[in-house]
């Protein structure tokens, strides 16, 4: 059976939203609990990666409840988080809060498209959110378009291990463990049985990094996690 948050035409982004809409409150203890903590570890080698500079302006896309955006604020850059669910925006503007971080704004809207002018920030990260647009080589574009010339692009999500029987191992955690994982936290298996379906449908790391090279970025850098089940890319713009 189709999962329901998953759609491949016109439907993806609404599906999405809907599915984001009702995790967000459990958002972060799930990402606990699923990745035993280590998802915290990998996006702190992102902001490493990203090389913050005090001042420098970043964009970070897909944000979610906040992780990369508070942590790249916290090493002194202006940051836009940026993500068309406003459950998880209210998330991300109560930890900021709590916290007391200043220099994040927080902005409802659509990763594809976004509000911002050519060249206006001098990093830009995505993490866990290219693999859920209706079209990520258009995802891809929008923030190279936002940033300037040697501009930092940085991207983390789910990958898909070279190793077959590691990749059997792994597909098979996301098939019947996360799913349960998703009912027990968040009273719904689909949610997180979504997970592999999109993953099913990306490209991973293979296709990102002929992307990141069709759209003349240079100085392409890729990890791959727990043998290749998480990756990051970094580039810069031409």
């Amino acid at each position: 059976m189709a999962n329901p948050y998953y759609d491949s035409g016109g439907q993806r982004a609404i599906k999405v939203n809907a599915l984001f809409d009702r995790i967000a409150r459990r958002y972060d203890r799930v990402n606990d609990w699923q990745s035993l903590g280590l998802h915290r570890l990998w996006k702190r080698a992102l902001l490493a990666e990203a090389r913050v500079r005090p001042g420098d302006a970043f964009l970070d896309l897909c944000c979610g409840t906040g992780d990369i955006a508070l942590g790249l604020a916290r090493q002194g850059a202006q940051v836009t988080g940026l993500d068309f669910s406003e459950p998880m925006l209210e998330v991300a503007r109560r930890r900021c809060a709590a916290a007391g971080i200043p220099g994040v704004s927080w902005v409802r809207g659509d990763t594809q498209h976004t509000p911002f002018p050519d060249g206006a920030f001098d990093g830009a990260t995505i993490g866990y959110g290219l693999r859920n647009l209706a079209d990520w080589p258009a995802g891809l574009a929008e923030m190279i378009r936002v940033l300037r010339p040697g501009g930092r692009l940085l991207i983390l999500d789910f990958g898909k291990p070279s190793n077959r029987l590691w990749r059997t191992i792994y597909f098979a955690y996301l098939r019947w463990l996360v799913p349960h994982l998703g009912r027990w936290f968040c009273g719904d298996a689909d949610a997180y049985a979504y997970i592999l379906e999109s993953l099913d449908h990306y490209p991973a790391q293979a296709g990102v990094t002929l992307e990141l090279e069709r759209r003349g970025c240079r100085n392409l850098r890729l990890r791959n996690f727990l043998g290749g089940a998480m990756s990051l890319h970094y580039a810069e713009t031409a």
